[in-house]
């Protein structure tokens, strides 16, 4: 009897999808419909949009700073840095919205309406005559009006806050078509961020080679309005992708945390008890729709919170929470709090990626672009050597490597998310070397050649700098995605794809920060500023040797924190009961 109960459950769980989502009806969903590919497809679509959109305006902006609104190179990296680290900080909140609110579709939806306000409106600065950078008066333009750059400014900043609600609950709603409790979505889950970030990077490529291009050639207003209209496609495409997603219902996230807070505070003074078992967490039946996380050793203290006094015993399931919280709570915020070294070691990554869409770009700008006699490459569009690199490097751990470390480890992931983190980190502080020793040779250029300056010297210099910058990429970007994906609490996910971009966006900040200070400092010690007025009175080389030494020294740093890690530790269950205990990451799966 019990063998034919087992059974009908294998079957039943084959058919249904019990893993807390919905389908668009607020029903359990069934499997052959809803989810997997067929779902996330559609909202591929929309990330293409969204990146070809970003990635447009991104690596231009530096030379539109320059070029249109005249801004000097130590101010426009500034500027452009300041714009980046706030479009890619605003998905904190846009990530507990979707999270505690609106959900992620939802979320998604309205913020992608935002976006394309945002483009609306930066084309409408270039088109329309009244709000263009100068008079059409055939003159040159040597400062533009004040509308033009209020408008623009507006403009580029309601991308942002498009992109805050877009990018957190997008790839995580992405990653919801997909059930961890089912193999064959697991494998194809394992495989779900790389081909994501396969679709990110092909709209890379033609945002910083067919825009850029038409931006360069052609006029700024003409490349936004493509955006626009791509952009408001996709959001069709989005739409009418509406009955195959999985959903999940928004709650309050971070209510639960503070609640493990307040009790782990109010019991402070009990000892912790020798056997968790004694620690108080649901039955099964109660939260079969939920996973359960097993007790871990770290962060001890806070399992006082779920030790059941006298007081508690006589109605555990009416506790209060601020009083008693589960073993599951108390574990999810300890997964968060080991977030934390992990993200300010990859703080350093962050600013080696933030030179590559800043001061990468305009060294491009000063070097000989000329492919034939007719096409000369925009700046820009060297970035699209990184998008390469980035997909060479995802196709190459996707097909190769990782099969090979799972042969080798006998783990179905076989190389650990953290690992691969820590791969991208080594690239990293090559592409800074690199990218000192190629700046040392075009400032010798200069030197040797005033009058050409380092026009004779091709801009497939930069070559190697960019495409290792992409491999970097494809290891460390990546695997941020799927680590704060998969590490966080299952109510998190958005919030916690909001801390990938963060580390990205906090990095932009100290990337401005820190050439305030290394400005301040080398023209205090020998009167001279590494970031002079142009880059051929500049010193990025030094710049770029200073980078790879802090990124190496928090390589080591890195290695310590993550030696001492603890994977997520989740309970295994079918449709009636809790099973056992797994550490997911052995196990290669990812929420």
């Amino acid at each position: 009897m019990e063998h034919l109960e087992k059974g009908q459950v294998e079957i039943d769980e084959q058919k249904w999808v019990y893993d807390s989502s919905l389908d668009h009806r607020g029903r359990i969903p069934l499997r052959a419909s809803t989810g997997a590919w067929k779902a996330s497809l559609f909202i591929i679509v929309i990330e293409f949009a969204e990146r070809l959109s970003y990635f447009g305006i991104a690596t231009s902006l530096i030379i539109y700073l320059t070029k249109v609104l005249h801004q000097d190179v130590k101010t426009s990296a500034k500027s452009a840095n300041q714009w980046i680290g706030v479009t890619t900080l605003m998905p904190l909140f846009g990530g507990f919205l979707a999270d505690a609110y609106l959900g992620r579709f939802y979320t998604v939806l309205l913020s992608s309406i935002v976006y394309l306000m945002g483009l609306i409106l930066l084309m409408m600065s270039s088109i329309i005559s009244s709000l263009k950078p100068c008079a059409s008066n055939g003159l040159i333009c040597l400062e533009p009006r004040k509308i033009h750059e209020i408008v623009f400014f507006v403009a580029i900043y309601l991308v942002s806050v498009g992109t805050g609600g877009h990018k957190p609950s997008l790839e995580s709603f992405g990653a919801d078509q997909f059930d961890d409790d089912h193999s064959e979505e697991r494998k194809k889950k394992m495989s779900f961020f790389n081909y994501w970030n396969a679709a990110l990077c092909a709209g890379v490529l033609l945002g910083v080679t067919l825009i850029v291009y038409v931006q360069d050639q052609v006029g700024w207003g003409q490349a936004d309005m493509i955006l626009a209209i791509v952009m408001a496609c996709s959001i069709v495409v989005f739409v009418i992708g509406r009955p195959f997603y999985r959903y999940r219902k928004p709650g309050s996230p971070l209510k639960p945390m503070v609640q493990v807070c307040v009790a782990a505070f109010v019991k402070r003074n009990l000892p912790n008890p020798s056997n968790p078992s004694e620690l108080h967490e649901v039955s099964k039946p109660e939260r079969v729709q939920e996973r359960l996380l097993c007790h871990t050793e770290t962060f001890k203290f806070l399992d006082k919170a779920a030790i059941i006094e006298e007081q508690d015993y006589s109605d555990v399931k009416q506790h209060n929470p601020w009083r008693l919280s589960t073993v599951t709570r108390v574990e999810e915020m300890k997964l968060l709090l080991n977030m934390i070294p992990v993200w300010l070691t990859s703080l350093p990554f962050g600013i080696c990626v933030a030179q590559s869409t800043t001061f990468f770009i305009k060294q491009g700008a000063l070097l000989n672009r000329k492919i034939t006699h007719q096409f000369i490459l925009p700046p820009a569009s060297i970035f699209s050597l990184a998008a390469c690199g980035m997909i060479l490097s995802v196709i190459f751990y996707d097909r190769i490597l990782a099969p090979l470390s799972r042969r080798i480890t006998r783990t179905e992931r076989g190389i650990t998310i953290l690992q691969r983190i820590g791969i991208g980190m080594v690239f990293s502080v090559t592409a800074m070397i690199i990218s000192a020793i190629v700046e040392k040779k075009r400032l010798t250029v200069v030197q040797n050649s005033p009058l050409h300056s380092s026009a004779t010297m091709s801009v497939f210099w930069l070559a190697p700098q960019f495409i290792i910058i992409g491999i970097a990429d494809g290891f460390t970007l990546v695997g941020l995605q799927e680590y704060f994906y998969d590490q966080v609490p299952d109510s998190l996910r958005s919030l916690g794809i909001a801390l990938y971009l963060s580390v990205i966006g906090a990095a932009n900040f100290l990337s401005s920060f820190l050439i305030t200070i290394v400005d301040h400092m080398t023209t205090k010690v020998s009167g001279k500023s590494w970031f002079g007025k142009n880059l051929n009175t500049s010193r990025l080389d030094h710049f770029y040797l200073l980078l790879a030494v802090i990124t190496a020294s928090n390589l080591c740093v890195y290695v310590f924190v993550t030696s001492r890690y603890s994977y997520k530790n989740v309970q295994k269950k079918t449709q009636v009961a809790v099973v056992d205990c797994y550490q997911a990451e052995e196990h290669g799966t990812r929420a």
